[in-house]
């Protein structure tokens, strides 16, 4: 079995149709793919794929190698990416990753510690959304990333820090504006703007949210992220739920207000790649309990007790 094996069969599970991912993925004909497939599930031994008339769709194999072929190949991806860093090492890097907006309350306090811990080291920083920072430490392209726990992160994992209660924002103009606190029933009567399409760890809270408190959430609309969803409150008239970090990115023409009762919470981690063996990396992950410390002290932003 080759590495080309695995990359065809993830190209043919994820297009659902082994025409489009020859054209439009591979690169290559459609006869050779299919027997490039029929070469891997003789080798392993079972049937991997149904062929239908519209498509293929995964056997109850099929779906427990993808996961696997593609562990596999992030896996030969972060060992590529190992190599290439031992073979520069005059030029040390760190790079953080962080949930947009994060770096306004996290980035001061984590930089410093990285100055005392290696003041020579290059730091790199990237802001992604929380599922792409973890694809990025599962193929080793990130030393540490602020982000939510995301499921089926293999190889990762994630160290707490901080419960995030999430707020409702609404149009500056609108009525609900005037109360100090959003009752879980006016969210309900309202039209609802979801922010969390690419967040699944957020979209999973806000439903227990729901569930809990009585209400039903629809969205009868969807942001990709934070400033979509915001610029959908304006154009809507619709409330939407986002995370407490998140009011840093307010625009003036939308307000913040609070959750009656006990809010929602989201969890932040810090996030790293379980085989990466980098000594500061260590060193930081050791003082990840002062890295709060300093946040919690000093910033304006005040995150949910801890019980």
């Amino acid at each position: 079995m080759e590495l080309r094996h695995l990359r065809y069969f993830v190209a043919v599970a994820e297009e659902g149709s082994l025409l489009t991912a020859a054209e439009r993925r591979l690169h290559t004909s459609q006869p050779s793919l299919s027997r490039q497939i029929r070469d891997l599930e003789t080798e392993v031994g079972v049937k991997l794929l149904e062929r239908q008339s519209r498509g293929v769709t995964l056997t109850a194999a099929g779906k427990v190698f993808l996961d696997h072929a593609r562990l596999a190949l992030l896996q030969v991806e972060a060992a590529a990416e190992g190599a290439r860093r031992a073979e520069r090492p005059e030029k040390q890097s760190f790079t953080i990753g962080f949930l947009a907006g994060q770096e306004v309350v996290w980035l001061p306090h984590a930089l410093r510690i990285i100055r005392e811990e290696a003041p020579e080291v290059e730091i790199i920083l990237s802001s992604q959304s929380s599922p792409d920072l973890a694809l990025a430490l599962m193929r080793g392209k990130l030393d540490v990333a602020f982000l939510r726990p995301e499921t089926q992160s293999v190889g990762v994992s994630f160290k707490f820090l901080a419960k995030e209660p999430l707020i409702a924002v609404l149009p500056a103009d609108h009525r609900l504006t005037s109360r100090k606190k959003i009752r879980p029933q006016d969210l309900a009567r309202e039209t609802y703007v979801s922010s969390a399409r690419i967040s699944p760890v957020l979209q999973s809270v806000i439903q227990d949210y729901a569930s809990n408190v009585g209400i039903t959430l629809k969205a009868e609309y969807e942001g990709e992220g934070l400033p979509s969803a915001m610029s959908l409150v304006v154009s809507t008239g619709g409330i939407t739920l986002i995370p407490l970090y998140a009011q840093n990115m307010l625009t003036p023409n939308v307000v913040a207000r609070a959750l009656e009762g006990v809010p929602p919470t989201i969890d932040l981690t810090l996030g790293y790649n379980d085989s990466n063996s980098s000594p500061l990396l260590r060193r930081f992950l050791s003082r990840s309990d002062e890295l709060v410390a300093n946040v919690q002290n000093q910033s304006i932003i005040r995150y949910a007790e801890i019980p």
